[in-house]
């Protein structure tokens, strides 16, 4: 794929069948999207990052089909399906009869001012539509696929790859972004957990609360609409996804409460529980919060190796990582 090329292109207004007066666009380390008023169309650039490959074109129309498929779960009005970009004797081109040269996910365009994070920034999140969530997802997880394989990534030992990773990960960050004494005390707090609470990961095994979850379930995947959708979700990896539902709610939670809304976040899991029964959440969700916290303090912490981010954003990303991580910190004190 030759990306200015392929960006150039689907900068063309008269190349997309709803024929736009103009194309917005906007650009992540793993995509390209283009905006046209009515539709989004998600391209995946051709990069390998380890914990997802998308070199090939045969890989990028997979994990187009996947995001399609999982992302229909939670949010079916707004996924519309792949279409392919095709090669012409005229250029480039969407859904035409050439050879296909890439894919993209066709999603409705929504009003971003209706997500949840924009929303939380002008206090307009109610107790009540916290409730609507909670009964949503309440739903999804009652129906949302298990089995032993998903089971048996919830294991301890297996969480403890993903844990041992993130600190392997972050010791060049040690007294950058996290004090050394909060590095290992989040460490030592962690694997005690795991050692000696092997009982309570098995139980929830047993209860088949390890699902096939979302992943990456935070305010700005939420749009308040009718119906609420929930969207974005991680189809690239399964190891982000077969996951404890403590693991997938710890994540929702943690953003309120970074967003300094402990309220909001007691008032989900309150509703949650009274919904759904699971009451033996309340025993691993600190554990699963402190590490979605790590998690989050990682990835802004990788934001200051990267040569292509400004000084100014560079600064910005160091402040939420010792955010991040500081609440990681507060969250080991509680388990």
């Amino acid at each position: 794929m030759d990306i200015p090329l392929l960006q150039k292109a689907l900068m063309q207004p008269a190349i997309y069948p709803d024929q736009p007066k103009d194309v917005g666009f906007s650009e992540t380390h793993i995509s390209l999207l283009f905006f046209t008023g009515a539709y989004v169309y998600k391209v995946k650039k051709p990069v390998n990052f380890g914990f997802l490959d998308f070199t090939s074109l045969e890989k990028r129309r997979y994990f187009c089909e996947q995001e399609v498929r999982l992302n229909r779960r939670l949010a079916p009005e707004l996924y519309l399906g792949v279409v392919p970009i095709t090669q012409e004797q005229g250029g480039i081109v969407l859904q035409g009869k050439g050879p296909v040269i890439d894919y993209a996910v066709k999603m409705k365009q929504i009003a971003e001012e209706r997500l949840m994070d924009k929303l939380l920034a002008r206090n307009q999140v109610t107790p009540k539509m916290i409730e609507a969530v909670s009964g949503k997802l309440v739903q999804f997880y009652m129906t949302a696929e298990t089995n032993d394989v998903i089971k048996s990534y919830a294991k301890p030992a297996r969480v403890k790859q993903d844990t041992d990773e993130n600190f392997d990960q972050t010791q060049k960050y040690i007294d950058v972004t996290i004090p050394k004494a909060h590095y290992e005390t989040i460490q030592y707090r962690t694997n005690e957990f795991l050692k000696t609470q092997g009982e309570l990961f098995l139980q929830r095994m047993a209860s088949d609360k390890i699902r096939d979850c979302h992943g990456d379930l935070r305010l700005e995947h939420i749009f308040w609409g009718e119906p609420i959708a929930i969207f974005d979700c991680i189809e690239f990896n399964e190891r982000f996804r077969y996951t404890d539902v403590a693991a997938d709610m710890a994540f929702l939670v943690m953003d309120m409460d970074f967003h300094r809304r402990e309220d909001l976040g007691e008032h989900l899991i309150r509703s949650y529980v009274g919904e759904s029964g699971d009451h033996d959440i309340l025993e691993v969700l600190n554990f699963y919060k402190c590490y979605r916290a790590y998690v989050r303090g990682k990835v802004e912490s990788f934001r200051l190796d990267d040569p292509h981010i400004a000084g100014k954003e560079k600064g910005e990303a160091k402040r939420r990582a010792a955010k991040y991580f500081d609440l990681s910190y507060r969250y080991s004190q509680e388990f």
